[in-house]
């Protein structure tokens, strides 16, 4: 899930950051029409996981809330994955 995360937030980031600026000011269409497709997958992706992660049970719903608005918000999908390597590491401690 954590890698997932770092994908989707590092596709939102080119689209928002990247490809939509070069867009509207460079008159460079093509960028949003790369980048968009891609980051579409790789959204999907997470929700899917997401989804899988929800249906195994073990997480509260303000975790699969919280997991879900990061998707949605730039840098969001970073601070997902540092909150599940937490995670991580709290479970794997004796």
């Amino acid at each position: 899930m954590r890698a997932i995360s770092l994908i989707e937030g590092s596709t939102l980031l080119l689209l928002v950051l990247v490809a939509v600026p070069l867009k509207h000011f460079a008159g460079l269409a093509i960028a949003t029409r790369i980048i968009g497709p891609i980051h579409g997958l790789a959204f999907l992706a997470y929700i899917w996981m997401l989804m899988q992660l929800s249906t195994n049970g073990g997480w509260r719903r303000a975790e699969i809330i919280r997991m879900t608005v990061a998707a949605l918000v730039p840098f969001g999908g970073f601070v997902n994955a540092r909150v599940l390597a937490r995670r991580e590491m709290q479970l794997a401690a004796p």
